[in-house]
């Protein structure tokens, strides 16, 4: 009878002994985060927009710096090229050449869409909110490609200037984000980026095809494709400026 009672025991323990603890929910998006851009990155990028009756695609090169600084600009198609948005902290701008205009996106704007896209102003400027203002939550655990994928829940925090309701992400055991959905106020998702392909950038694992796609409309979606990217490199600071915004000298990785 003793024998019997300590294998009961053993059988409700070791179980529980046995499951490893789940990693800071925090931690996983911040590790995320650092895989996607690392303390700073050059990427080469081509952006398809895909409608029922038409697409289009365009080129642009990319800089990143930090966890807030970005600037962007596109090289093609020839009516495209030259448009810029250069992010700075909180703020944004952005430059047009057939208007020779830097403008600054009041916040009213951030929503809208950018260059025609299923991505909005908001999209490109997130960049450390979801840590900031949502409270982060690992909610399951899932197996997939030999890997464990994080399912975690963001909700904003009390007062927090956000446009959604709650953003639900899946994230992979080697720091790659496969699946990010956005909600509405009333916890509808609307749209989804997802993961296309996999492979290898700048010498790490990387998502080298991402899709934005709304999910009330059929046969749209925005498709990002990364061809070239170098991470952890020193950029000079000119780049990231209004001076270089309006007049650019481009700068890359030798």
């Amino acid at each position: 009878m003793k024998n019997i009672k300590v294998l009961l025991v053993l059988c409700v323990a070791l179980p529980g002994l046995a499951a490893a603890p789940r990693p800071d929910a925090t931690a996983v998006v911040r590790a995320a985060m650092t895989q996607w851009r690392g303390a700073s990155s050059y990427t080469t990028i081509t952006m398809t927009i895909h409608r029922p009756k038409w697409d289009r695609t365009m080129s642009m090169t990319s800089w990143t710096r930090g966890d807030d600084d970005a600037l962007v600009r596109f090289t093609a198609p020839a009516g495209d090229a030259g448009n810029a948005t250069l992010k700075l902290g909180d703020a944004m701008w952005m430059f047009t050449p057939k208007l020779n205009q830097v403008i600054k996106l009041p916040m009213n704007m951030m929503a809208q869409s950018w260059m025609g896209s299923d991505f909005s102003y908001n999209d490109l400027a997130k960049s450390e909110q979801i840590l900031q203002d949502y409270t982060l939550k690992i909610t399951d655990v899932e197996k997939k490609d030999g890997h464990e994928v994080y399912v975690i829940e963001a909700l904003p925090k009390a007062n927090a200037p956000v446009v959604w309701g709650k953003q639900v992400l899946k994230i992979r055991d080697d720091h790659l984000i496969l699946v990010e959905t956005y909600y509405d106020q009333d916890m509808k998702p609307l749209k989804r980026l997802t993961a296309q392909k996999i492979g290898r950038l700048g010498g790490r694992p990387y998502v080298t095809e991402l899709r934005m796609r709304p999910l009330d409309k059929d046969g749209q979606w925005t498709e990002i494709r990364y061809l070239k990217g170098t991470f952890d490199v020193t950029i000079p600071k000119f780049v990231f400026s209004l001076s270089n915004l309006r007049n650019p000298r481009h700068w890359e990785p030798k």
